[in-house]
Parts: C-alpha cells; sequence; structure tokens
C-alpha cells in the first residue's frame, strides 16, 4: 500500500458512541468513499473492516447507496457496559478499481445504559411454588428467600401484591407467613406477585405459587360395634369372620382411604387392608396346643389414615373356636408287632390296645370310641375285649403239629371306631363304615419257637477222599444236619478235633453255614495218609457231633533226588571205551517211586555222544561209562571240557498210555568233564585241574560259642607262634658257628640261616597242575526254615 494510498474514506478517522444493549442493525456512524474519475466510480473491494481492538465481531458495514456506507451494530455479542470494553478501534480499509487504498479508524465507545432488575436463582426461570404444611407443623415466618441484581449494582427494593394476603416481603427480599393455615378453613392457594425496583424507577416482576398441604390431624374411628364370633374349627383358608368397618374425620368431603391390619401375634387370622375383612388365614386345629386349653383368640386390629403411619385407632375382638368331631380315634403304632412262645396257655394276655390309642378331639362325645371287628389270618386263636381293648389268647400252639401248618405268625386287623356323629372329612386315611368314621390298626403275632430237639447229622460218620495234590482251599466233602424243631434252626458247623499235624494246628476248615469241608494246606501222603475229625453241628442251644475221615490218595508229586547233584573230575585222552569213568556212580531216591522206575538219560552237553549211563533205567544207581572214543587228532573232536545235564525220571514201570495221564517228576544232575590229553599231543591251552572244596556256613545269633572258640583259638594260635619263634632263634645261636671277621659276619649269618630254612633245589621240569573242583549239595527234603 505505501505509495499509492491516498485519502479515499471521507469523515474518518472518527469518534462515535452507542449504546449499550443495542439491538442488530443500530446504525453507529455513517461516512462516504471518494474515488478519482478514472475509476470508474467504483471500488474493488468495499469498506471493510478487517481488525478491531479488541476483536470483537459486534459490528458491522453495510451500504445505504452510492458510495455512503455505515457501521451497524450486528447484535452478536450484546454490548454490555459492565461486562465489556468500553471503547473498539475499528480499521476500515477500502479499494478502488485503480489499486489504490486507503485504511482509517473509527472509535466506538459504548455509553452506559440504566437496566431493569434482574431476578436469579428458580425464580429465574419459572414460577416458583411452595408447599407449607397446616397447622402447627408450619409455625409463622420465613418461608422463601428471593433473589434479584441490578446490573448497574444499585440498592433494590422488593414488594407484595395484593396486599390482602397472609404473606409479607421485606427489601431484603426474605418472604415471610403471618400466621398458621388450617387446610381445611383457609384457601388451599396463594398466588403472590413479588417486585423488584432500582433507585430510578425500573422494575421487575416474577410470581411465587404457595400451597397450603393437608396434614393428618383427626383419628379414624371403628364403627363396627360387635366384638365377639364365633366360628366351628377347621374352617378352609378363605372363611369370612367379620367385617370391621371404619371412618376418618379428615376425610369428609370423598370416601375414607383407611388401611386396616391385625396387630396379634397369631397367625390364624387375616385382615382385608382396604376393606377389613377379617379372613381365616390359615387352619385352625381345636386339638391343637394352646387352642386345646384355651378356644378363645384374641385379635387386636388397628386402623390407619395413612399406609406408611399415620392417625390409628385400635379395637380387640373375641373369636372362639367351636370343636368338631373331625379325628378319629389313632393308636400310636399303628402298627404292633407282639411274640409269644409256641405252647403258650389259653388266656395269655398279649396287648391292651387301650394304652396305644386316644381320640384328639377336645370335648366329649367327641372324643368317646371303641375296638372292633378283629379279623384276619390267624384271629380265631385270639379274642379282643371292645371296651377295654385287651387281646389274649383263645388256642394254645404247637408249631410241630401239622395242624398248625403256617401259625407262625398271625396277621390281626382290628377296627378303632368313633362314637361321635361326624360332621367333617378328615384328612387322614379313614375308612367309612356307614355313619361313623373309624381307624384301622394292625396287629402282627409271632409265635416264638422253642427249641426242643437236637441237631442230627444225615449220616453216622462220613469219609472222604482226596489226592495229596488237591490245591490249597478246594472243597473234600460236606457234612448235613437237621433237627425236628419248626421252623427248621439255623445250623453251624464247626471241626472241634483232629485236622492238624505238627506243622499245622488246622489243616481243614468248615463253611459254619453250608457244612462245605476245605483243605487250607497242601497235603501229603508220605507225611500223613489218614485224618480224623471232628464236626460239630449247633443251633445255638443244643449240639451233636459226629466223626469225618479223610483219606489222602497217593500222588506222583516228589522228583527224584540223587547224590551228588554236581560233579566235576577229568579222564585221560586215551581212556578205553566201556569204562566207568572215574569208578562214578549216581545214587538217587524218590520218596513215592520205585526204585526200578528210574530212567537216565543225558539231556544237553554229551557232544559226539561220547558218553552213557548203565543200567539206563530200571534202577536207583548207575555208572557213568565211556561210549566212544576221543578223536582230536582228525578234528572231530574239540571240545575238552563236557558239561552234561542228566535227567532223572521216575516213568520207568508206565506204560506208553499212563506217561500221557500220570504225573512224572525228574531230577537233575550236572557233571563237569575235562579231558586230559597226553603228553606229546600238542593243544592250545594248558588243561589243568584244581581240586577245591568250598564250604559255606550261616552264622546264627544263637550260636555265641562260635565267636568265643574263634577267638580262644586265634589266642593259641598266636602264642604258638610266638614260642616257633623264640626256638628259632635259640637254634639260630647254638648251630651258627661264631664270626670269623667282623666284616663279613653278618653276611655268612644270614646265608647259613637262608640255606638252613629255605635250601635251593635244582630246577625241576614244569609240572601240570591239575585244578579239581568238587560242589557239595545237599538232599532238599522239600521243608526251609527261616534263619
Amino acid at each position: 500500500l505505501a505509495g499509492r494510498r491516498i485519502q479515499l474514506l471521507r469523515g474518518l478517522p472518527a469518534t462515535s458512541t452507542v449504546e449499550e444493549n443495542a439491538p442488530a442493525g443500530v446504525s453507529v456512524y455513517a461516512f462516504n468513499v471518494t474515488v478519482s474519475p478514472l475509476s470508474s466510480e467504483a471500488v474493488t473491494i468495499h469498506p471493510t473492516i478487517i481488525n478491531s481492538n479488541p476483536l470483537t465481531k459486534a459490528f458491522d458495514i453495510t451500504p445505504i447507496g452510492g458510495l455512503a456506507y455505515r457501521v451497524v451494530t450486528t447484535g452478536n455479542p450484546v454490548l454490555d457496559y459492565e461486562t465489556m470494553p468500553k471503547s473498539f478501534d475499528l480499521q476500515i480499509f477500502v479499494e478502488d478499481t485503480n489499486g489504490r487504498t486507503d485504511l482509517n479508524t473509527l472509535t466506538v465507545q459504548v455509553t452506559d445504559k440504566n437496566e431493569s432488575p434482574v431476578f436469579q436463582g428458580n425464580m429465574a426461570l419459572q414460577t416458583v411454588v411452595i408447599y407449607i404444611l397446616e397447622g402447627s407443623r408450619t409455625p409463622p415466618g420465613f418461608i422463601y428467600q428471593v433473589e434479584a441484581a441490578d446490573p448497574e449494582n444499585a440498592q433494590l427494593k422488593y414488594s407484595l401484591a395484593p396486599a390482602s394476603v397472609p404473606f409479607s416481603v421485606f427489601e431484603s427480599g426474605a418472604i415471610f407467613s403471618e400466621r398458621e393455615f388450617d387446610y381445611e378453613k383457609d384457601q388451599h392457594s396463594y398466588f403472590l406477585n413479588i417486585t423488584a425496583t432500582d433507585p430510578e424507577g425500573l422494575r421487575s416482576t416474577k410470581t411465587v405459587n404457595i400451597n397450603i398441604i393437608n396434614i393428618n390431624d383427626e383419628r379414624p374411628y371403628f364403627t363396627t360395634k360387635q366384638r365377639i364370633y364365633k366360628i366351628p374349627e377347621e374352617q378352609s383358608p378363605g372363611t369370612v369372620v367379620a367385617n370391621i368397618t371404619a371412618e376418618d374425620p379428615d376425610d369428609e368431603d370423598f370416601p375414607s382411604r383407611l388401611f386396616y391390619s391385625i396387630q396379634s401375634s397369631n397367625t390364624y387370622f387375616s385382615i382385608n387392608p382396604s376393606t377389613g375383612v377379617v379372613q381365616v388365614a390359615r387352619r385352625i386345629d381345636r386339638e391343637a396346643l394352646p387352642l386345646q386349653l384355651h378356644p378363645n383368640i384374641s385379635v387386636i386390629v388397628r386402623v390407619e389414615d395413612s399406609p406408611s403411619g399415620g392417625q390409628a385407632s385400635e379395637m380387640e375382638i373375641t373369636i372362639i373356636i367351636e370343636d368338631l368331631n373331625d379325628n378319629p380315634p389313632e393308636c400310636n403304632p399303628s402298627t404292633f408287632r407282639e411274640e409269644t412262645n409256641e405252647n403258650a396257655t389259653v388266656g395269655t394276655f398279649l396287648l391292651d390296645l387301650r394304652n396305644f390309642c386316644k381320640d384328639m378331639d377336645v370335648d366329649p362325645p367327641n372324643n368317646l370310641f371303641n375296638f372292633t371287628g378283629l379279623s384276619g389270618f390267624g384271629s380265631n386263636k385270639f379274642a379282643l375285649d371292645s371296651l377295654s381293648g385287651r387281646l389274649v389268647m383263645t388256642e394254645s400252639i404247637d408249631l410241630e403239629n401239622p395242624a398248625h401248618l403256617g401259625a407262625e405268625v398271625s396277621s390281626l386287623t382290628v377296627r378303632v371306631q368313633d362314637i361321635a356323629w361326624p360332621n367333617y372329612s378328615s384328612k387322614y386315611p379313614l375308612y367309612t363304615f356307614d355313619i361313623f368314621l373309624c381307624y384301622i390298626i394292625y396287629i402282627y403275632i409271632r409265635i416264638k419257637p422253642v427249641n426242643e430237639f437236637f441237631p442230627v447229622f444225615s449220616s453216622l460218620s462220613y469219609e472222604f477222599n482226596v489226592s495229596e495234590i488237591t490245591k490249597a482251599g478246594s472243597s473234600i466233602g460236606k457234612v448235613n444236619a437237621r433237627d425236628k424243631d419248626w421252623p427248621p434252626s439255623v445250623i453251624t458247623y464247626s471241626i472241634v478235633a483232629g485236622g492238624g499235624t505238627r506243622d499245622y494246628t488246622d489243616i481243614f476248615w468248615i463253611n459254619p453255614a453250608e457244612g462245605d469241608v476245605k483243605i487250607l494246606a497242601r497235603l501229603d501222603y508220605e507225611t500223613t495218609q489218614r485224618y480224623l475229625l471232628t464236626v460239630q453241628a449247633s443251633d445255638q442251644e443244643k449240639t451233636a457231633t459226629v466223626s469225618v475221615t479223610v483219606n489222602v490218595l497217593e500222588v506222583n508229586d516228589e522228583e527224584p533226588v540223587c547224590s551228588p547233584t554236581f560233579y566235576s573230575f577229568q579222564i585221560p585222552v586215551s581212556l578205553a571205551v566201556g569204562t566207568n569213568i572215574n569208578g562214578f556212580r549216581i545214587v538217587c531216591q524218590d520218596r513215592d517211586s520205585d526204585p526200578r522206575s528210574f530212567r537216565y538219560f543225558i539231556n544237553e552237553g554229551n557232544v559226539n555222544n561220547h558218553f552213557t549211563f548203565s543200567p539206563s533205567a530200571g534202577s536207583n544207581t548207575s555208572q557213568l561209562i565211556l561210549a566212544s572214543r576221543f578223536d582230536y587228532d582228525s578234528g572231530f573232536d574239540t571240545n575238552w571240557i563236557y558239561r552234561l545235564r542228566v535227567y532223572i525220571t521216575d516213568d520207568n514201570l508206565l506204560s506208553a498210555r499212563d506217561k500221557t495221564t500220570d504225573l512224572i517228576k525228574t531230577g537233575t544232575v550236572t557233571l563237569s568233564i575235562r579231558v586230559i590229553p597226553n603228553p606229546t599231543t600238542v593243544i592250545t591251552t594248558t588243561p589243568g585241574f584244581t581240586l577245591v572244596t568250598k564250604r559255606e556256613n550261616l552264622y546264627s545269633e544263637s550260636a555265641w560259642y562260635v565267636p568265643f572258640i574263634i577267638t580262644l583259638g586265634s589266642l593259641l594260635l598266636l602264642g604258638l607262634l610266638v614260642y616257633l619263634v623264640s626256638l628259632l632263634a635259640k637254634c639260630i645261636r647254638t648251630w651258627c658257628p661264631p664270626a670269623r671277621k667282623a666284616d663279613n659276619a653278618p653276611l655268612k649269618i644270614l646265608f647259613f640261616t637262608i640255606c638252613t630254612f629255605f635250601p635251593v633245589e635244582k630246577k625241576k621240569p614244569k609240572k601240570e597242575v591239575v585244578l579239581k573242583m568238587t560242589r557239595l549239595n545237599t538232599v532238599f527234603d522239600g521243608e526251609a526254615r527261616d534263619p
């Protein structure tokens, strides 16, 4: 703009004023724009407020014709002298068609204007409604504070209209009531016009609505005069007992809204809270305590004029509960179980029903009853007195008598009958006969048997045969006993004697309920061939015994036992065929087989069949024979050590058919044979033969003498060693010559001693060492003991 700016805005700069609160469109200042004739009387940019200090949008420029303009208020925001700046500098810019511009300032000053008072708080937004309780609940005094302010902060004054109302307003704006109000006498609502006036007379008015609230200040009263009511017991819930009515003086202009309730602690009755109708709430039983003793029920009825508690009155009514014949006679228990011994005499007393039965009804004749209708299985053997309820036997019963078969239990039915006229249908399981209510009870009489007879076994004695290989737990036979008592007695069985050996106290067991005899351990024919048992049968009171013989049947269950079971020896390679090797003879024994039944064969290790036994069967003694020569030169034989496993069976006397069915036992013997080559024979290894004897012994704690003897022997051996050393020293001093020269005397003495006790021998040809090992095994006798 520099260099091209000229005076285009006429009348500016200038100062103007505008009143606060001016609405939109109020003219603030008018000015013109002067342009050059060359500009065709036109502007490119009309006068525009490009900046204001302070910033605001409260002003705008509008054309008024030609090149005349004016500054006007926009109304947004509304100018306020009290809260906004008092002066605004508006920079106005214009540009003509030739590019010439001008910028000048218009200063607008805001002037103050007196404004009406402004109500604040709730009164500024709406009509204030105030509620006042009638009577003493709201005494005369302050009820509301009016809040208003003058924009110019001037002191305001308050006034109230109309003047006839019982209210006043102070200069501070506080509204007071001047007396107590009665809702029933005074008007129910007041409208107060509250005016606030400033010192220059400007005023504002708002309305306050004051409502008088009715309160409950009168007690309701009962209009029902009846106080005593009677109803029978057992009335169904909902039955109407009484209709209680009341009125409230506070509600004379419209129907009363009263609320009824029962204050009593009992729950037999309920009352309709709106109508006051008293009804039965639950079952009323005249026979239950406390009604059984006190049939009168006192009920406190309360009436209130407010559900949350207001003015109330109370009234007591009495309801008398009348007795009905609504209970049949009952017996507790209703089922009886009695016992009497068989052969009981006629007239034996069994039961007195009167002691167990009663009628719950309170007043006679509702609680009177009798006993009738004795019936049921076996009822012909008993009699019942209808008044006392005494039950006695009329016939003696013997259970073993066929005429009394099935008479162990008698099932009787007795009808306990109510005498009074029934007029109520009980909820209990009653039986109706004609016009009477009755109760059915059941009596079960058991004739207790008397134990008169001893148990009797089905046989005079029993004999069972059992194989010696029968497994433990197997059943070997059964005994049976009964007695003549009826019903049959429960028989229990037991073994009272026999059935034991040296090692087992009880080998046999008998099922106490079934009489089944079982074995608890393996039997051994070779030890015991027969057992004699005594079995007892008992019916808890009387007993009987019987003898039982158990024969153990022999079975081939023992295997041959040979001695020794292991043997080791050596033979020369040139041993002749048919020779009994080293004179070896195997001797075998079998506890349950004939010695002639043995059969010998080599099961393994007999390479090229060099060895055989003779005889191979029919004897308990056999020799080991060399069956064929050894041939190492041609390579036919390569083994120098043979370990033969020999089997000895006891099946020699069995036929081919028996061998497939009978038991066969086998013993084993192991032989170790080392072949010794000729001295000229060259072998890769030097055969040796070492005889090693090894003895083992388990030490027992009870053998206290063993460590004692070992210790004593060690001491004696040590003493002997000391004695020999002393003798050796004396011998050296006696036989060794004295030293001639000191320099070599010790050496000669040492050499003489060594030569004397360790003479030097000539080297002999190396001889072959033969090791022989013999293992001794004892014969297992079938028994073992824990050390």
